[in-house]
């Protein structure tokens, strides 16, 4: 699952804070740190807990910062054949919600996978369409990228302060992640989903289909469900992978 379990998370952002029906755009920053908790489970067994915050920076040459960071750990029911430890942020302009770095640590191994241990700094050049790449076992580089490319995270931040999303459209994303660019397509449609949290609601399903490079670019499916009443809480993920689907519940949402 090399890159898919954080991929997820990044455009759960993003498409959990745009998509919303009849709730209203939020137009300013966020006010405190808002952060979601998942655990996800397979066969009914806990494997993996994972953590969205969303808040406020620092300030940094003049411009008011924003941050979001996400982490994704492994639990001991795995054992010996997995472990995961990871952790991402991304920092934005507040006013603009351009992407300025993007960071992750990856800590993750295990008798089924191989040891990847790295950290990565993405620093975004918009006014030369470029971004710099430092770490992850690499000599510093430049990568050349379209207009609108954004990490997965930061891309988020744009969305949630100025678009708007209904069932039944479509929405294209561009991404850079560090290890290769995606322009992925999500569908859009109503649903009534019960989570163990809000119980029975009204929610926004967006799907894509994307190949998978782990599974020798077999494809699979990413689907996420979020609430329709403005608050856009993301409250179910679910990747379909070659091997079989991975499920994360939104279990507690914490506000300060």
């Amino acid at each position: 699952m090399r890159g898919r379990i954080y991929l997820l998370f990044g455009i759960i952002l993003l498409l959990g804070s745009i998509a919303y029906g009849d709730g209203q755009a939020q137009n300013s920053g966020p006010k405190s740190e808002r952060c979601f908790f998942y655990t996800a489970k397979k066969l009914g067994i806990p494997i993996l807990k994972a953590s969205i915050r969303i808040g406020n920076g620092t300030a940094e040459q003049g411009r008011s910062l924003s941050q979001i960071r996400v982490s994704v750990e492994s639990l001991g029911s795995l054992g010996l054949f997995f472990r995961m430890k990871n952790r991402f942020a991304s920092i934005i302009d507040a006013e603009t919600c351009f992407p300025v770095r993007y960071l992750k640590t990856i800590d993750q191994g295990g008798l089924l996978f191989h040891r990847k241990q790295y950290t990565q700094t993405l620093s975004f050049d918009l006014s030369h369409q470029k971004v710099i790449v430092e770490g992850g076992g690499e000599e510093k580089h430049e990568i050349s990228l379209p207009a609108e490319t954004y990490d997965p995270l930061s891309v988020f931040a744009r969305y949630y302060l100025k678009e708007e999303l209904r069932p039944e459209e479509e929405i294209r994303v561009s991404l850079y992640d560090g290890i290769r660019f995606r322009q992925m397509v999500f569908h859009s449609k109503r649903e009534k989903i019960r989570s163990q949290v809000y119980g029975e609601v009204e929610s926004v399903c967006l799907e894509s289909v994307t190949s998978f490079s782990t599974f020798g670019e077999k494809e699979g499916r990413i689907r996420i469900w979020y609430t329709m009443d403005g608050k856009k809480i993301p409250i179910l993920m679910e990747l379909e992978l070659p091997v079989g689907n991975v499920r994360f519940e939104l279990e507690e949402v914490k506000e300060g």
